[in-house]
């Protein structure tokens, strides 16, 4: 298991509070973003357990679902649904994304 995956557990629990606020503004975007949190870990997980190129594809769509992630949270704050969210967050959030580039490469 990359070690990635708790650190995108400590994202998700440190990014509760700004979920609720963005689903109390957007209830679509909130779901969104909840999705593609949870892909991350399961793909993660997933992809630990696999070999070759299953590995490497569930990689690629946790990275995916990581970037799609940040695209909520920069869209929450563009729409002014929550305000700076915490640089602790966005940068467990730049870890996972960096480590899964570097892992598909």
């Amino acid at each position: 298991m990359l070690r990635i995956y708790d650190t995108m557990l400590d994202v998700i629990r440190a990014m509760r509070p700004v979920l609720v606020a963005i689903e109390r503004h957007d209830r679509e975007l909130g779901k969104q973003m909840r999705q593609a949190q949870n892909s991350v870990v399961l793909n993660l997980a997933e992809g630990s357990g696999s070999h070759g190129g299953t590995r490497n594809a569930r990689y690629r769509t946790a990275l995916g679902s990581a970037n799609e992630t940040r695209a909520c949270l920069d869209a929450a704050e563009a729409q002014g649904y929550v305000t700076r969210v915490d640089p602790a967050v966005r940068a467990g959030l730049r870890e996972v994304i960096g480590t899964l580039v570097n892992v598909v490469r």
